[in-house]
């Protein structure tokens, strides 16, 4: 049996909790949650939406209950098609996050599950098995240092691409 499930509406705050320690720990990160009641609104409406285009992925937290000790979210976006992904749906993953007392260094109990290769692996896989459900043909995540053997280690793979943002 897997310790990983979907969330639910009733994880909105947990998962903006997990989003915020990615947050903080990204280079320039801003550590203020003012924003998370004005976000939690939509996320319980996206989390809320079984067949839609977003989905997160989690593990209840091995020694708070009530918490989750990791999460896994992402989207399913049509872009127009080409060679390798004729449909254009693609994938794309963000907020993966541990909580810091679920790690590897943290908790026994973690530590057990973390030998059979992480919390975060476990929410990845599912995640993944969700997209091709979905029939995406490409799946694109950013990549921290830290993150980037785990990555690796599903198959991803650096691609030259010079992406830019404007913020709106």
């Amino acid at each position: 049996m897997s310790l990983v499930r979907r969330a639910t509406t009733e994880d909105a705050g947990e998962v903006l909790r997990l989003r915020q320690v990615m947050i903080d720990a990204l280079p320039g990160g801003d550590a203020s949650t003012a924003w998370h009641t004005e976000a939690l609104p939509s996320l319980r409406r996206k989390l809320a939406e079984a067949d839609g285009d977003f989905a997160a992925f989690v593990v209840d937290h091995p020694e708070r209950p009530g918490a989750l000790g990791a999460l896994v979210a992402g989207t399913v976006d049509y872009r127009i098609g080409k060679a390798g992904n004729p449909h254009g749906l693609a994938g794309y993953v963000f907020s993966v996050a541990t909580d810091p007392t679920a790690r590897r260094w943290g908790s026994p109990r973690a530590r057990l599950f973390e030998r059979g290769g992480g919390y975060a692996r476990a929410c990845m896989d599912e995640l993944l098995a969700w997209f091709r459900e979905r029939g995406a043909g490409q799946v694109m995540l950013t990549a921290s240092p830290e993150a980037e053997p785990l990555y690796v280690s599903l198959g991803f793979v650096h691609k030259p691409d010079p992406t830019m943002i404007l913020k709106l």
